[in-house]
């Protein structure tokens, strides 16, 4: 009689062991599929951060362009500008001919000209040219709607002033008819210290938007 009661018993004893063994099993199944989706979590976070680097990078690179005048105080635009940039933006003073300035517009390559005050675009290198008068020129500008000019009666002499349109600061000024071999003839005679130079690599291909327009 013992024997023949012991049997169901044992069964039952075995198919237990059997469940646990299945049910650890599940719990280490479980555990492992947890810890692989874990990794590639993180493998789609570093794959996905270089993306995400190149598009601040790009952003960084592009120079916004201001979308209404630029107003600031005295006070204000000294903080913004070094004393040199104040002096020819704010008071129309005019830098040294041959200066450092003027070489390094002569090494830079493809690119655009902004306004050192407000960002505004002025010139691109396609415009640009030598005319060997110590300061960097061009025979025309890349946003005519950011350029402005006024008589100028300094000096005893009657010259066009030219001004950034969104901040009304000096950049230089336009000579025309000098007999310069470019398609306008005329000479935009500009302080290379209140330029800001982008090559158009940086600038998110700023020739490109110029064709569409």
């Amino acid at each position: 009689m013992v024997l023949t009661g012991s049997a169901p018993e044992g069964r039952i004893l075995n198919m237990t062991r059997v469940s646990q063994l299945f049910i650890s099993f599940l719990i280490a199944g479980a555990a492992l599929l947890q810890l692989s989706c874990g990794d590639a979590t993180a493998d789609n976070k570093e794959q996905a951060s270089p993306d995400q680097g190149s598009k601040s990078e790009a952003k960084a690179n592009t120079t916004a362009q201001p979308t209404k005048p630029v107003i600031k105080t005295e006070e204000e635009w000294k903080k913004s500008l070094t004393r040199e940039q104040f002096e020819i933006l704010r008071k129309h003073g005019t830098e040294r001919a041959w200066g450092k300035a003027y070489d390094e517009w002569k090494k830079q390559g493809a690119g655009t000209y902004y306004c050192v005050g407000c960002n505004a675009e002025l010139f691109s290198s396609k415009e640009k040219f030598d005319a060997r008068c110590g300061w960097p020129a061009f025979f025309d500008s890349s946003k005519h709607e950011n350029i402005k000019t006024l008589r100028d009666t300094s000096f005893g002499t009657v010259r066009v002033e030219v001004r950034c349109n969104v901040c009304d600061g000096h950049l230089g000024h336009v000579f025309s008819g000098e007999g310069f071999d470019t398609p306008t003839d005329q000479r935009y005679c500009i302080n290379g210290k209140v330029l800001k130079f982008v090559p158009f690599t940086e600038a998110g291909k700023t020739d490109s938007k110029k064709k569409a327009e």
